[in-house]
């Protein structure tokens, strides 16, 4: 990971801290506009994997005349906790993480990409690009230039809360760094023509922000009834997968600590309501990875179409609650 990505995990094994083996992850979504009465959905095709989302999308103008708008696929605001957790980014590229690629009819679209930083609901852009801090608050770029300030710019920042000065010994003696303490949103768009009397394509593909835990919560006897019902309903969780889990940790050696390690990804399904029109044809392919592997996730009508891959299809769908996926990767 980053460099300060690195230094939070430092500091996070020097104090006490709980569920320290696991990570969280960022809920991304579909495509969103301002609510229109032109542009329906005809059909979308969203295939998840621990490695990739792809998300083809079929629409058409039902209007007679051409209509432009902005399309855009927001992300949640990026935070990261100098203490408290550690986010999953599925790459390195501080200033595109999940890799967007579109195309509209088969061609590539360039997307342009809004950036900002937020610090108790205020925009603090202007102020840490008038400091040449880089708006991505886990990138090296961005600890190394907040380590570069005048201790007169570290002391503001401090005192506006947009920073903050930890000290540890990693070995090498003391070291004193600012961290950021403000969140990051990026939101990629763009601007699309849909012509009337014929449909438009749009693929979508990127890397899924994947939360991990060093074993599974599934079964696990120091969730109270509460928590563990809460858990069950969140991803629909069956009593056959209880007890396969428990069959696999009785089976298995002693010098195993978990049979299987919980893997979880959010994707935001309610921005598909902004069309005209109910999505004609929803159809959602989840592909668990390994046929040693378990998936749950909420839905009706789920089919096994091949052995890792399950399949749910809906028709005049309006999306109502988030998918929530949980792998249970078999080790």
């Amino acid at each position: 990971m980053r460099e300060f990505v690195a230094s939070v995990l430092l500091l996070a094994s020097l104090l006490p801290a709980a569920a320290n083996d696991s990570t969280a992850n960022i809920a991304v979504g579909g495509l969103t506009l301002t609510r229109t009465d032109a542009i329906e959905m005809r059909r979308e095709d969203l295939s998840i994997s621990l490695d990739q989302i792809t998300v083809d999308y079929v629409f058409a103008n039902i209007t007679d005349k051409p209509v432009t708008t902005t399309v855009a696929f927001p992300l949640p605001e990026i935070y990261i906790a100098p203490f408290d957790s550690v986010i999953d980014l599925p790459s390195n590229e501080a200033d595109d993480p999940f890799q967007f690629e579109t195309t509209v009819d088969g061609s590539p679209v360039e997307m342009m990409i809004d950036r900002a930083a937020f610090h108790d609901g205020n925009n603090v852009t202007a102020r840490l690009e008038a400091l040449e801090i880089p708006l991505a608050p886990y990138s090296e770029a961005t600890a190394k230039a907040l380590d570069a300030l005048p201790q007169s710019d570290k002391d503001a920042l401090v005192s506006e809360g947009i920073g903050e000065i930890v000290s540890y010994d990693a070995g090498k003696g003391w070291e004193e760094h600012l961290l950021p303490n403000w969140s990051f949103r990026l939101a990629y768009h763009w601007e699309q023509t849909f012509p009337p009397g014929r449909t438009v394509s749009v693929r979508h593909s990127y890397k899924p922000s994947v939360s991990s835990f060093v074993a599974t919560e599934v079964g696990a006897d120091y969730l109270s009834p509460e928590e563990d019902r809460a858990f069950r309903e969140r991803y629909c969780i069956e009593d056959d997968i209880v007890r396969a889990v428990k069959k696999a940790a009785a089976n298995a050696p002693a010098d195993v600590y978990s049979v299987f390690q919980d893997r979880k990804i959010d994707y935001v399904l309610t921005t598909g309501a902004n069309w005209a029109k109910p999505i004609g044809l929803f159809r959602l392919v989840i592909d668990k990875g390994s046929p040693k592997n378990l998936v749950s996730f909420c839905g009706t009508g789920v089919k096994k179409i091949a052995p890792t891959r399950f399949e749910v299809v809906y028709e005049d769908f309006v999306p109502k609650e988030d998918l929530h996926i949980l792998f249970l990767v078999r080790q």
